[in-house]
């Protein structure tokens, strides 16, 4: 793979993993929630389905919801359902990551992982960005190695992103500034994830 190939990649992935939607919530709410080992724990656990989707686009992860159009739709619908779910339960939620920070609750570990893999494996729009933006890279590169590195990118960029957002809101002065606002960080991400979940809907 040719270095101006890569950094494209590169741009893209970071593009991606950067615009703030669910998967950013998701690691924020963990994070607030649980400290620093949930917060890497959800980022981790994201982008592993960040990297799964990747290495599905190099085995032909367009070619197949071309073809498949009904498999898309299956993903989409549970994706949004998924997503509802998640806002529902933010909205519904008493006293939300506000009261968790008083208390010091904290979700297990494996709980922030699992609904970390989850926001990016059910995610439509996940799926979509690698069929119609990685897929075209996957022609441009055919040895092994340069295949390996257009799996490990994606997985890479996204991991460590979301690693910094953890350690942010893990630190113990930072943490402190958002605690006036935790209330209102529930909230909002509850009802992004309501209001992508209908726009998935209505796009499908």
């Amino acid at each position: 793979m040719s270095l101006s190939i890569w950094f494209s990649l590169f741009t893209i992935c970071l593009l991606g993993a950067i615009s703030p939607g669910p998967s950013l919530a998701m690691v924020i709410k963990h994070s607030l929630a649980g400290g620093r080992a949930n917060g890497l724990a959800t980022s981790w656990a994201h982008a592993t389905g960040i990297g799964l989707y990747a290495l599905l686009s190099m085995l032909g992860l367009a070619v197949i919801f071309h073809q498949l159009p009904l498999l898309f739709n299956i993903i989409s619908y549970a994706g949004a359902a998924y997503l509802a779910y998640l806002g529902v339960n933010a909205l519904r939620s008493k006293g939300g990551i506000a009261a968790k920070l008083e208390s010091g609750t904290r979700v297990s570990v494996f709980q922030s992982a699992k609904e970390g893999f989850l926001v990016s494996i059910l995610s439509p729009k996940i799926a979509l960005f690698f069929a119609a933006l990685f897929s075209p890279f996957v022609a441009e590169v055919h040895q092994v190695s340069g295949k390996m590195l257009m799996v490990a990118t994606p997985w890479l960029v996204d991991g460590l992103w979301y690693t910094l957002i953890a350690c942010l809101l893990s630190n113990v002065h930072f943490l402190e500034k958002l605690r006036s606002k935790a209330m209102w960080i529930d909230r909002l991400s509850g009802l992004s994830l309501i209001f992508l979940a209908l726009y998935i809907l209505k796009t499908v």
